[in-house]
């Protein structure tokens, strides 16, 4: 059986008989909770009624946080010369092309988010069995295979959230800080729900969001109420 410490066992006792709340409350209670000596991510996960093994129940896609999320992303792009110098000059922290390949196969992967132009793609695509498992492929569907590679840099340094259904449907996020106002994370919060809303597939049946859950990185969640989520 698992052993906890007095400050999440503490913080379990807070959440107590706490379910199914708004999203104001349960920022509340999260924010209120999280007493670790680090500035603690916000997550969301979300259970959804969705086989993503089955193509038309797949569910992914972006969204720009309204306050961003407080973390730094560090971003490479696959690009060679001019539209290169653009993703340098909108603050790419690696830029490379068949180089920087080079360095991913060899297990060096300093980045948080890959994008690509479309002709680097069978380039890129030589790293499939590397970044796919790790959800950072670069892909036309969320952005991040562009010729716009600065707006796709930008996006990224400001905020910018992708979400993809995991084999269980479960899709899960960081939607900013503990240190961020409630206010801002509730606003954060509710435009997560509303693309993940947005992005239902064609073969979703029956109900689309069955569970919402947020939470601190190092505390115990909250269930958040499906049917205010919705409202939201």
């Amino acid at each position: 059986m698992a052993k906890f410490g007095k400050r999440f066992t503490a913080a379990r006792a807070a959440f107590e008989g706490q379910e199914n709340l708004t999203i104001e409350s349960a920022v509340a209670l999260v924010k209120g909770n999280a007493n670790a000596k680090f500035d603690e991510s916000v997550e969301i996960a979300m259970v959804l009624g969705v086989d993503p093994r089955h193509a038309d129940q797949m569910v992914r896609g972006v969204v720009g946080l309204p306050n961003g999320t407080g973390k730094t992303v560090r971003v490479a792009v696959f690009a060679r010369g001019a539209k290169a110098d653009e993703a340098t000059a909108a603050g790419a922290d690696i830029v490379g092309a068949e180089d920087l390949m080079e360095t991913v196969q060899g297990g060096k992967i300093e980045f948080d988010r890959c994008i690509a132009t479309p002709d680097m793609m069978p380039v890129v695509g030589r790293l499939g069995k590397v970044l796919g498992p790790r959800n950072l492929m670069p892909n036309p569907k969320v952005g991040t295979v562009t010729m716009d590679v600065a707006a796709a840099v930008k996006a990224a340094k400001g905020g910018e959230v992708q979400f993809k259904a995991e084999k269980a449907g479960v899709v899960h996020a960081g939607v900013g800080k503990v240190s961020f106002d409630e206010a801002k994370l509730v606003e954060n919060i509710k435009a997560f729900i509303g693309a993940v809303a947005k992005a239902r597939p064609s073969g979703a049946k029956g109900a689309y969001m069955k569970k919402i859950n947020i939470s601190s990185t190092m505390g115990p969640s909250v269930t958040v109420d499906v049917s205010s989520a919705y409202e939201a």
